[in-house]
Protein backbone atom coordinates (compact mmCIF):
# COMPACT_ATOMS: atom_id res chain seq x y z
CA UNK A 1 0.00 0.00 0.00
CA UNK A 2 0.89 3.30 -1.42
CA UNK A 3 1.57 6.18 1.40
CA UNK A 4 -1.26 7.81 -0.93
CA UNK A 5 -3.27 4.90 -0.25
CA UNK A 6 -2.50 5.25 3.96
CA UNK A 7 -3.43 8.32 4.24
CA UNK A 8 -6.60 7.71 2.13
CA UNK A 9 -7.76 4.94 4.44
CA UNK A 10 -6.25 6.18 7.85
CA UNK A 11 -8.57 9.37 6.47
CA UNK A 12 -11.74 7.02 5.90
CA UNK A 13 -10.99 5.47 9.37
CA UNK A 14 -11.07 9.26 11.33
CA UNK A 15 -14.02 10.02 9.70
CA UNK A 16 -15.24 6.80 10.80
CA UNK A 17 -14.49 7.01 14.48
CA UNK A 18 -15.70 10.70 14.47
CA UNK A 19 -19.41 9.62 13.38
CA UNK A 20 -19.28 6.95 15.86
CA UNK A 21 -18.29 9.58 18.67
CA UNK A 22 -21.16 11.56 17.22
CA UNK A 23 -23.36 9.01 17.35
CA UNK A 24 -22.62 8.57 21.50
CA UNK A 25 -22.35 12.34 21.90
CA UNK A 26 -26.48 12.53 20.43
CA UNK A 27 -27.29 9.10 22.51
CA UNK A 28 -25.90 11.13 25.81
CA UNK A 29 -27.51 14.09 25.00
CA UNK A 30 -31.29 12.58 24.24
CA UNK A 31 -30.62 10.66 27.51
CA UNK A 32 -30.32 13.83 29.43
CA UNK A 33 -32.83 15.32 27.75
CA UNK A 34 -35.36 13.10 28.46
CA UNK A 35 -33.91 13.31 32.41
CA UNK A 36 -33.87 16.95 32.41
CA UNK A 37 -37.80 16.72 31.23
CA UNK A 38 -38.07 14.31 34.45
CA UNK A 39 -36.59 16.41 36.92
CA UNK A 40 -39.11 19.64 35.74
CA UNK A 41 -42.09 17.34 35.13
CA UNK A 42 -41.85 16.12 38.77
CA UNK A 43 -41.67 19.77 40.38
CA UNK A 44 -44.30 21.00 37.99
CA UNK A 45 -42.01 23.11 36.00
CA UNK A 46 -44.13 23.17 32.70
CA UNK A 47 -43.20 26.59 31.19
CA UNK A 48 -39.75 24.82 31.25
CA UNK A 49 -41.33 21.40 29.30
CA UNK A 50 -43.18 23.26 26.90
CA UNK A 51 -39.26 24.43 25.63
CA UNK A 52 -38.13 21.08 25.65
CA UNK A 53 -40.63 20.28 22.12
CA UNK A 54 -40.51 21.45 19.23
CA UNK A 55 -42.56 23.56 16.68
CA UNK A 56 -44.60 20.39 15.69
CA UNK A 57 -44.42 18.19 18.71
CA UNK A 58 -46.32 16.03 19.96
CA UNK A 59 -47.75 14.96 23.42
CA UNK A 60 -49.60 10.68 23.17
CA UNK A 61 -51.21 10.58 26.32
CA UNK A 62 -54.20 8.70 28.42
CA UNK A 63 -55.38 8.14 24.79
CA UNK A 64 -54.91 11.08 23.06
CA UNK A 65 -52.71 13.16 20.83
CA UNK A 66 -51.72 16.63 21.43
CA UNK A 67 -50.27 18.38 18.42
CA UNK A 68 -48.38 21.35 17.58
CA UNK A 69 -47.54 23.97 20.32
CA UNK A 70 -51.12 24.75 21.08
CA UNK A 71 -51.56 20.78 21.97
CA UNK A 72 -48.84 20.60 24.08
CA UNK A 73 -49.54 23.77 25.90
CA UNK A 74 -53.46 22.62 26.60
CA UNK A 75 -52.45 19.89 27.93
CA UNK A 76 -49.25 20.93 30.09
CA UNK A 77 -50.68 24.85 31.10
CA UNK A 78 -54.51 24.50 30.74
CA UNK A 79 -55.04 21.03 32.27
CA UNK A 80 -51.92 20.18 34.50
CA UNK A 81 -51.09 23.35 35.79
CA UNK A 82 -54.12 24.40 36.29
CA UNK A 83 -54.70 21.02 38.11
CA UNK A 84 -52.08 19.92 39.88
CA UNK A 85 -50.72 23.39 40.79
CA UNK A 86 -53.36 26.11 40.87
CA UNK A 87 -52.05 27.83 37.81
CA UNK A 88 -48.49 28.04 39.58
CA UNK A 89 -45.47 27.59 37.93
CA UNK A 90 -43.62 25.32 39.58
CA UNK A 91 -44.34 23.26 42.89
CA UNK A 92 -46.73 24.03 45.66
CA UNK A 93 -46.41 22.42 49.55
CA UNK A 94 -48.28 19.55 49.54
CA UNK A 95 -48.22 18.36 46.05
CA UNK A 96 -45.80 14.68 45.01
CA UNK A 97 -44.95 14.12 41.86
CA UNK A 98 -41.41 12.25 41.79
CA UNK A 99 -40.79 9.42 38.85
CA UNK A 100 -37.99 7.91 37.93
CA UNK A 101 -37.23 7.82 34.73
CA UNK A 102 -35.23 3.67 34.14
CA UNK A 103 -34.11 1.20 31.26
CA UNK A 104 -33.03 3.89 28.48
CA UNK A 105 -32.67 2.44 25.45
CA UNK A 106 -31.45 4.80 22.48
CA UNK A 107 -31.43 4.74 19.19
CA UNK A 108 -30.10 7.63 16.48
CA UNK A 109 -30.42 7.79 12.88
CA UNK A 110 -27.17 7.03 11.12
CA UNK A 111 -28.11 11.10 9.63
CA UNK A 112 -28.05 11.79 13.46
CA UNK A 113 -31.05 14.11 13.12
CA UNK A 114 -33.56 11.66 14.87
CA UNK A 115 -33.13 9.63 17.60
CA UNK A 116 -35.90 7.21 19.30
CA UNK A 117 -35.86 6.08 22.64
CA UNK A 118 -38.29 3.70 25.27
CA UNK A 119 -37.80 4.24 29.53
CA UNK A 120 -39.63 2.97 31.98
CA UNK A 121 -41.00 5.08 35.17
CA UNK A 122 -42.07 4.47 38.50
CA UNK A 123 -44.83 7.34 39.68
CA UNK A 124 -45.30 7.94 43.17
CA UNK A 125 -48.18 11.01 43.54
CA UNK A 126 -50.88 12.66 45.45
CA UNK A 127 -51.87 15.12 47.71
CA UNK A 128 -51.42 16.32 51.80
CA UNK A 129 -54.23 16.73 53.43
CA UNK A 130 -53.33 20.33 53.83
CA UNK A 131 -53.05 21.05 50.15
CA UNK A 132 -56.48 23.07 49.51
CA UNK A 133 -57.01 23.26 45.51
CA UNK A 134 -59.86 22.58 43.38
CA UNK A 135 -58.83 18.99 41.88
CA UNK A 136 -60.22 16.34 41.45
CA UNK A 137 -56.97 13.98 41.39
CA UNK A 138 -56.41 11.53 43.67
CA UNK A 139 -55.07 11.79 47.36
CA UNK A 140 -52.37 8.99 47.07
CA UNK A 141 -51.78 7.21 43.92
CA UNK A 142 -48.89 5.30 42.16
CA UNK A 143 -48.19 4.54 38.87
CA UNK A 144 -46.22 3.06 35.94
CA UNK A 145 -45.64 3.13 32.07
CA UNK A 146 -43.76 3.06 28.99
CA UNK A 147 -42.30 5.94 26.91
CA UNK A 148 -41.49 5.33 23.48
CA UNK A 149 -40.45 8.43 22.32
CA UNK A 150 -39.29 10.59 19.28
CA UNK A 151 -36.22 13.15 19.18
CA UNK A 152 -35.46 15.55 16.50
CA UNK A 153 -32.03 17.98 16.42
CA UNK A 154 -33.19 21.10 15.18
CA UNK A 155 -30.08 24.00 14.56
CA UNK A 156 -27.62 21.34 16.32
CA UNK A 157 -30.23 21.15 19.79
CA UNK A 158 -31.97 17.91 20.44
CA UNK A 159 -35.37 18.24 20.96
CA UNK A 160 -38.93 16.35 21.87
CA UNK A 161 -40.28 15.69 18.60
CA UNK A 162 -42.80 13.29 20.05
CA UNK A 163 -43.30 11.76 23.98
CA UNK A 164 -45.50 8.97 23.49
CA UNK A 165 -46.52 8.06 27.37
CA UNK A 166 -48.28 4.83 27.35
CA UNK A 167 -49.22 4.50 30.96
CA UNK A 168 -49.89 0.81 32.45
CA UNK A 169 -51.19 0.71 35.22
CA UNK A 170 -52.91 3.09 38.49
CA UNK A 171 -53.19 2.24 41.92
CA UNK A 172 -54.38 3.82 45.04
CA UNK A 173 -51.62 3.88 47.57
CA UNK A 174 -53.57 1.72 50.57
CA UNK A 175 -54.98 -0.55 48.05
CA UNK A 176 -52.40 -1.40 45.55
CA UNK A 177 -52.44 -2.63 42.44
CA UNK A 178 -54.35 -5.96 43.20
CA UNK A 179 -57.19 -3.82 43.64
CA UNK A 180 -57.13 -1.61 40.97
CA UNK A 181 -60.34 -0.54 39.83
CA UNK A 182 -60.91 -0.93 36.13
CA UNK A 183 -60.34 2.01 33.99
CA UNK A 184 -58.77 3.71 36.87
CA UNK A 185 -58.27 7.07 34.75
CA UNK A 186 -61.07 7.12 31.88
CA UNK A 187 -59.63 8.19 28.72
CA UNK A 188 -61.07 11.00 26.70
CA UNK A 189 -64.11 10.19 24.15
CA UNK A 190 -63.99 13.94 22.89
CA UNK A 191 -61.42 16.08 20.79
CA UNK A 192 -60.80 19.83 21.14
CA UNK A 193 -62.42 22.51 20.53
CA UNK A 194 -65.21 19.80 22.20
CA UNK A 195 -63.63 19.53 24.92
CA UNK A 196 -61.84 22.61 25.95
CA UNK A 197 -59.16 20.61 27.76
CA UNK A 198 -59.01 17.78 25.28
CA UNK A 199 -56.45 16.24 22.43
CA UNK A 200 -56.40 17.06 19.06
CA UNK A 201 -56.92 13.52 18.07
CA UNK A 202 -58.19 10.25 19.95
CA UNK A 203 -56.14 6.85 19.89
CA UNK A 204 -57.38 4.03 18.58
CA UNK A 205 -57.86 1.46 19.23
CA UNK A 206 -58.42 3.06 22.80
CA UNK A 207 -55.27 1.79 25.14
CA UNK A 208 -56.62 0.40 28.64
CA UNK A 209 -55.15 0.24 31.71
CA UNK A 210 -54.16 -2.55 34.19
CA UNK A 211 -55.68 -5.42 35.01
CA UNK A 212 -55.93 -4.80 31.08
CA UNK A 213 -52.16 -6.18 29.55
CA UNK A 214 -50.66 -5.23 25.95
CA UNK A 215 -47.48 -4.58 24.68
CA UNK A 216 -46.22 -1.29 22.80
CA UNK A 217 -44.46 -1.60 20.34
CA UNK A 218 -40.85 -1.57 20.09
CA UNK A 219 -38.63 0.75 17.77
CA UNK A 220 -35.74 -1.41 17.70
CA UNK A 221 -35.31 -5.09 15.95
CA UNK A 222 -34.76 -8.11 18.12
CA UNK A 223 -31.18 -7.63 18.87
CA UNK A 224 -30.26 -11.16 17.56
CA UNK A 225 -32.75 -12.40 15.13
CA UNK A 226 -32.98 -8.97 13.69
CA UNK A 227 -36.74 -9.10 13.28
CA UNK A 228 -39.61 -6.00 14.44
CA UNK A 229 -41.35 -7.27 16.89
CA UNK A 230 -45.24 -8.15 15.90
CA UNK A 231 -48.52 -8.78 17.76
CA UNK A 232 -49.50 -12.24 17.52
Amino acid sequence: MSLEEKVKELEKQLQEVRHQVGMLEDINAVRHLQYKYGYYIDKCLYNEVLDLYTDDGEVHFLGGIYRGRAGVRRLYIDRFQKNFTGGRNGPVPGFLLDHPILQFIVDVTPDRNRAYLRGRTLMQAGRHESLELDSQVPRQWWEGGIYENEYAKEDGIWKIKILNYRAFWHADFDQGWAKTRPDYIPMPDKTYPEDPLGPDELIKPTPRLWPHTDVVPFHYPHPVTGKMWEPE
